[in-house]
């Protein structure tokens, strides 16, 4: 009797993941055509029981009063609560709330942990955020051999800002610190194969 309620169980769970899984792409599509109504509308009840795409989703809206009124403590509120399941859009954009002092405090070192966890999933805009930290040779943070780590993996991944910036960085280092960062490079390389090989 137990096998047969686990398997009626997993059914049912399969069942309502793939009707979530409907339902965000629906409330995507409709975010993509300029229809917030129906976004907000599919997105909101997801969010509140904690689906984190759908929680970014209405980060966006609020973040940019897309369909609703702009409301930045509701953009955190949801970005924030994507971001700590490991949503790494929503670390992004969050990063960029606490850099810029939208809606809170400005910090740096709040945006740079973010745009840390967003670069690690593979967020290119977040590794050139954090190739630009650590390039400022005015801010404790300055490290030319994580810098060009950071431009030159997003460079690998095609971000068209990095190439500019990683050849700016370039041209001010070392041979021990390119030897240092081309390590560095490798090192996540070997642990991120799957993203760079879908760039190929």
């Amino acid at each position: 009797m137990r096998s047969v309620q686990m398997a009626y169980l997993a059914v049912m769970l399969l069942f309502v993941s793939t009707a979530v899984a409907d339902d965000a792409d629906k409330a995507n599509a409709a975010f993509q055509s300029g229809d917030y109504e129906t976004a907000l509308a599919i997105w909101q009840p997801l969010a509140d029981s904690g689906h984190a795409d759908s929680q970014f989703g209405l980060g966006q809206l609020y973040g940019n009063g897309f369909g609703v009124s702009m409301d930045d403590a509701l953009a955190i509120k949801w970005y924030s609560l994507a971001a700590e399941q490991g949503h790494a859009k929503a670390q992004f954009n969050l990063a960029v709330m606490h850099q810029n002092g939208w809606g809170l405090p400005q910090s740096d070192t709040e945006a740079m942990k973010l745009y840390a966890l967003a670069a690690e999933q593979g967020v290119t805009a977040a590794m050139v955020a954090l190739g630009r930290y650590y390039s400022m040779d005015f801010l404790d943070s300055f490290d030319p051999v994580l810098a060009r780590k950071w431009l030159k993996i997003a460079y690998l991944l095609h971000d068209i800002d990095a190439g500019p910036k990683l050849d700016a960085i370039e041209g001010k280092m070392s041979t021990d610190q390119l030897a240092a960062s081309d390590a560095e490079v490798a090192a996540w390389s070997r642990q991120h194969e799957n993203l760079l090989a879908s760039q190929d």
